[in-house]
């Protein structure tokens, strides 16, 4: 298994100060700048860390949020891929279906591949529901959109004998002609978010790595779509097509890993404050999915912003649940390094298989100190326990059942 080291680099300073809306309509004389290029630097040494520590570097790109101060994670990667020498660096993600220019977003990734000698796993996403209002897209056809922009970018890195014209519904080029081509070939190994069934199974006709957050228990119903589209088309999918994020705490006890997750886990407590006409845009998902939640009365079950659900089906009350509750959902890894691990294994068990973990092990409040600590002491006594568990073992898993 492989474990990729998330940070949404966020301002947390202001939440307290935000209202009703952490993004959005957050007012931007909330960000104090002398904070932010200290906030920028520190997240960035901690990254760096991971090139020793042998952990692998996710970025994202969330856009007028103060829970995340990168709106383009092709300059994080940019600094990184010169700080670094081994680690992969993974971008998930570039939310293509609301930037308006893809071919740009081949350019800067093959950029960065070349640089890098290779090191580049390029998340295309379809973005946040939160982000349509700031790109003014219309939420019905950004599926539609977001695949006409994937297939640009991947024809942009693959075609070498010269320009070509493009003529899409919603992309209109002449001479595409993208320099430099990639180091990897075709291109770098792509990966791809997915909420439901439906995402699933179009991520798995395409062969992409599907990754899915903090789904918890759900995650067996969406890992085993994947798999069940990939049969119909004749191939078998390995572990290394699944990846899943999750927030890991790491003690030399119960308690201080359990400290440690619970102040990683006000991103997840502070997340849900945002107004609400910009969480369900009308289109943005799929029918079958809102039709599933408003009859389960589970009002946030659908998509990346899933309720998390314990055990036994009950629904986490997300800004006031305990680091037990939240381990209970399957979202959690808390406690010492054999409780973390025990954890992790049973997750795996729960969900068929696991080929990447997406460790987020810096949040909110938890200071530069506890977040070298959390991420040293993973390295040294969980992360080599990982590198053989990747599919479900003989071993049984109590309270499980499958949800699509």
């Amino acid at each position: 298994m492989k474990v990729w080291h998330f940070n949404e680099m966020s301002h947390h300073q202001a939440w307290e100060h935000a209202g009703e809306s952490v993004r959005v309509d957050v007012p931007s004389r909330l960000y104090d700048p002398v904070i932010g290029a200290d906030l920028y630097n520190r997240y960035l040494d901690e990254w760096a860390l991971c090139d020793e520590l042998g952990i692998n570097i996710m970025v994202n790109a969330p856009h007028a949020a103060s829970t995340c101060l990168s709106s383009i994670c092709t300059i994080r990667l940019a600094i990184l891929e010169r700080e670094t020498k081994r680690v992969r660096l993974l971008a998930l993600g570039m939310p293509i279906a609301n930037r308006l220019e893809p071919i740009r977003v081949a350019e800067e990734f093959a950029m960065i591949d070349v640089i890098s000698r290779g090191r580049l796993e390029m998340g295309l996403i379809k973005g946040a529901p939160y982000e349509v209002a700031l790109s003014n897209s219309n939420p019905a056809t950004l599926m539609e959109k977001y695949w006409e922009a994937h297939d640009l970018i991947l024809k942009a890195m693959t075609t070498l004998d010269g320009p070509f014209n493009w003529e899409g519904k919603f992309f209109q080029y002449r001479k595409v002609n993208v320099w430099p081509r990639p180091f990897q070939q075709p291109h770098p190994p792509v990966w791809v978010t997915a909420g439901s069934v439906k995402s699933a199974r179009e991520i798995a006709e395409r062969g992409h790595v599907m990754a899915t957050f903090n789904t918890g228990w759900r995650t067996r119903g969406l890992f085993d779509a994947y798999k069940e589209r990939a049969a119909e088309l004749g191939w078998t999918a390995t572990p290394d097509r699944f990846a899943y994020l999750g927030l890991v705490g790491v003690g030399d006890t119960k308690e201080e890993g359990f400290r440690i997750a619970s102040q990683i886990m006000d991103h997840i407590r502070y997340n849900p404050i945002v107004a609400s006409q910009y969480t369900k845009p009308p289109g943005y998902y799929p029918v079958d999915d809102m039709t599933r939640a408003l009859r389960s009365g589970t009002k946030g079950t659908v998509g990346l912003i899933a309720t998390p659900m314990s055990r036994e089906g009950k629904v986490i009350e997300k800004r006031r649940a305990t680091v037990e509750e939240y381990i209970d959902a399957g979202v959690v890894f808390a406690g010492t390094p054999d409780m973390v691990f025990e954890q992790i294994r049973e997750f795996v068990n729960k969900a068929g298989s696991l080929g990447h973990l997406l460790m987020q092990g810096q949040a909110a409040w938890l200071s530069h100190e506890d977040t070298v600590r959390n991420l040293t002491l993973f390295s040294k006594e969980v992360l080599p326990r990982l590198e053989g568990l990747t599919e479900a073992s003989e071993t049984p898993v109590r309270g499980f059942t499958a949800v699509a």
